[in-house]
């Protein structure tokens, strides 16, 4: 790839924009710069556009000659089949409709596919072609959720590419694999983690604790006197990867820092070790406020909140400003069991399991506020056992367990479970209570769906068809199907897709919205299963 002067081909001074504009106003009302009106000003202009199309399309910006830039190194994996590759310039070409809201008819969502088409493509290991690269590359950068699988898909061409073009310099953060890069020459990491860039240098710490949690920290020791407040925080947050015991003493100096927010990270992932001297400490305060009344026939939880918040728990991270609205002794009893190891509280409440705990009443109306606070406890130490116990079982009266207040707080609880169970819970979650309320819960479940998970939401929206509801209501569970659903339901559903008999509830041309939504579901279930073969053909 070459670059030429802007005289050789292009308008001296001249850009894309003077190109379209010279060419809507017509060379008899405007020519371009440096050149004289006549009947070979079109051709003038085409020639200039040409050259201009070529630069856009290879990816650099007009410039002076300069040397020729090194080679993109090799990349090793297999090319696409045909027929893939195909695919992914369709995906790549597709754009969101501007149909201002309207029906989408039974088209899929060609956007939505390129996540997983991405995936697909990255477990068979395959390499991109190279002409889908700038295309690629623009996605990424515009929806960063594609990254790591785009990145990892673009593979080493992708960032040679990347130094070329500084709409991609995103790129140059992240390796192939979307994880931070680890520079390989010697002595580069110290050099580049003394004088790079802030975002480099964030990259380059992820990636060396990524690699080796000991060195990470170690680097982050070296400056961290001289670090910015605001670059601290950003950096003492790259330690929740690979988080360990030997990361205590550097995390227990944080403790002092000036920043508050640097104070509160080091709090937080010091509780999340829960063998640190932190985590005894908010285990001694937390015990201490709560505690069980045996006087009576049924034993209950009875709750003493703190009355101060002293210097001592600010040290550790307690906020003492509660927010606008929230009692200020709630806050802190909040802020305390949540830091607190989950462990303490078998001990606290006589050897009684999570699940026996968290069944016991607490007086005085404490319980939304204490298992609330063992919710936030249960999903910052990943704490399957507790998890379960909050949740309680997906069939109860409360559509929810007997600690989760929100969708939000179930569904960061279901995180904490493995794929099946998570999978299982949702099923009978949505078998009891329909679908109104499960979308979130249907966002941290694996893809694709178990069969039961699958069947329980398929049949829901069944029902909800029969019941006469709006389809648009159940527009995002159904987009969720369209691409989490296993493609081997398509057959399954294909009784789905006539117009139903409308009936006095349903409102007019609802039968019609369903099962155009139906048929859009199955065409995309038959798209995604075609997409699996073309990455599968020989």
């Amino acid at each position: 790839m070459n670059t030429t002067p802007a005289s050789a081909g292009a308008p001296a001074g001249g850009s894309w924009e003077e190109l379209v504009t010279v060419a809507l106003l017509g060379t008899e009302r405007r020519t371009l710069q440096g050149q004289r009106p006549g009947r070979g000003a079109p051709a003038a202009l085409l020639d200039a556009a040409a050259v201009e199309t070529v630069r856009r399309r290879a990816g650099v910006r007009p410039a002076r000659a300069a040397a020729r830039p090194e080679p993109a190194a090799p990349d090793p994996r297999p090319a696409l089949p045909p027929a893939a590759a195909r695919r992914l310039a369709t995906l790549l070409a597709d754009r969101p409709g501007t149909g201002g809201g309207g029906r989408r008819g039974t088209a899929p969502d060609l956007m939505e596919l390129l996540p997983q088409w991405l995936a697909l493509a990255n477990t068979h290991g395959f390499a991109a072609p190279p002409g889908t690269l700038p295309a690629l590359l623009d996605a990424a950068r515009a929806r960063t959720d594609l990254r790591p699988a785009a990145l990892a898909f673009a593979g080493p061409r992708a960032l040679w590419l990347a130094r070329l073009n500084p709409e991609w310099r995103f790129a140059l953060r992240s390796s192939s694999g979307g994880a931070p890069a680890l520079p390989e020459e010697p002595g580069r990491i110290q050099q580049l983690w003394q004088e790079g860039l802030f975002a480099e240098r964030v990259a380059l710490l992820s990636a060396v604790r990524a690699k080796d949690p000991s060195a990470g920290r170690e680097l982050l020791v070296a400056t961290w006197a001289t670090e910015r407040a605001e670059d601290r925080l950003m950096f003492l947050d790259s330690l929740r990867s690979g988080l360990c015991a030997e990361d205590e003493a550097f995390l227990e100096r944080a403790l002092a820092d000036r920043s508050r927010n640097v104070r509160a990270t080091a709090a937080e992932l010091l509780s999340a070790l829960p063998g640190s001297a932190l985590a005894a400490r908010m285990a001694a305060r937390a015990v201490s406020c709560v505690a069980v009344d045996h006087t009576r026939g049924t034993p209950l939880v009875t709750v003493e909140a703190p009355h101060e918040c002293d210097a001592a728990m600010e040290r550790d991270g307690v906020v003492p400003k509660p927010p606008a609205g929230r009692g200020e002794r709630s806050w802190w009893l909040g802020q305390l069991v949540e830091a607190a190891p989950l462990a303490a509280w078998r001990e606290r409440f006589g050897g009684r399991s999570p699940e026996e705990v968290v069944a016991l009443p607490v007086a005085d109306g404490w319980q939304a506020e204490l298992h609330a606070a063992w919710c936030r406890a249960a999903v910052r130490q990943r704490d399957p056992g507790w998890s379960r116990a909050l949740l309680g079982v997906p069939s109860a009266p409360e559509a929810g367990g007997p600690g989760a207040v929100s969708l939000a707080e179930r569904a960061k609880l279901l995180a904490t479970l493995g794929a099946g169970e998570r999978a299982e819970w949702v099923a009978g979650f949505i078998g009891t209570h329909g679908l109104s309320e499960a979308f979130q819960l249907l966002g941290v479940c694996a893809v694709p769906w178990a069969g039961g998970l699958g069947r329980a939401v398929v049949d829901a929206l069944d029902i909800a068809r029969d019941a006469g509801s709006y389809p648009w209501s159940f527009s995002g569970v159904m987009g969720l199907a369209e691409r989490c659903l296993d493609p081997a339901e398509a057959g399954r559903l294909e009784g789905l897709t006539s117009v139903p008999d409308e009936s006095e509830r349903t409102a007019p041309g609802t039968g019609d919205y369903w099962a155009e939504a139906f048929q859009r579901l199955v065409t995309t279930l038959r798209l995604r299963a075609t997409m699996s073969a073309e990455l599968t053909a020989p």
